[in-house]
């Protein structure tokens, strides 16, 4: 077997060279050939061996860089979502989270939603991250806290304390929350901390 080191990039000939070489290994007649990884499946005919060991695609994650699973037509298998806990009406100036790192530009209602780095949502998000409230996108605005983030609401149908915000998933791809927050998607899925409740849902 062999573990491809570069597969998520296509552009770079390193899992091709790595295929050649261990298909020039000699070994006994019948010894199975363990190569393809997720990216190895989807991208490369010569990573495709006697076993495979699909990951990330099993998420519904595309494996590639710079790529959404929509590309691959993979369908996400989680979906991360809190609840609002609270839409507050702000003044021009008002600073929101610690640090005050975002000021109110003008009169504006802020949601507060019950997620935190605390349950996984990565705490280095920026201003601007996406929360998908009601079908509607709504940017992250100041610090991750530990138990929730704020958005701000403008522009949109303010939702009402209980409906449930998607952090990513269904209708918001867990690569682009990934992106913004300078991290790769495996971190994001694999992070999410014991408190969150798990629902499993047989499809």
């Amino acid at each position: 077997m062999t573990h491809l080191a570069n597969a998520d990039d296509l552009a770079d000939p390193t899992t091709e060279r790595q295929c050649r070489c261990l298909r020039s290994i000699p070994v006994p007649a019948g010894t199975p050939l363990n190569i393809g990884n997720s990216a190895g499946l989807l991208g490369y005919e010569s990573a495709r061996g006697d076993w495979v060991r699909p990951g990330i695609m099993l998420y519904g994650v595309s494996p590639f860089l710079r790529e959404t699973a929509v590309e691959r037509r993979l369908c996400p298998v989680m979906t991360l979502h809190a609840p609002v806990l609270a839409v507050n009406q702000c003044s021009q100036g008002d600073r929101i989270g610690y640090g005050g790192t975002f000021q109110c530009p003008e009169d504006m209602p802020i949601g507060v939603i019950g997620i935190g780095y605390g349950d996984g949502y990565p705490r280095h998000a920026p201003s601007g991250t996406p929360v998908l409230l009601n079908g509607q996108r709504a940017p992250l605005v100041g610090r991750v806290s530990m138990d929730s983030i704020t958005v701000d609401l403008r522009g949109m149908a303010a939702p009402k304390p209980g409906d449930e915000a998607v952090l990513w998933g269904e209708g918001l791809p867990v690569e682009e929350i990934a992106e913004a927050a300078g991290t790769i998607a495996y971190e994001l899925l694999t992070g999410v901390t014991g408190r969150v409740t798990r629902e499993h849902i047989n499809l």
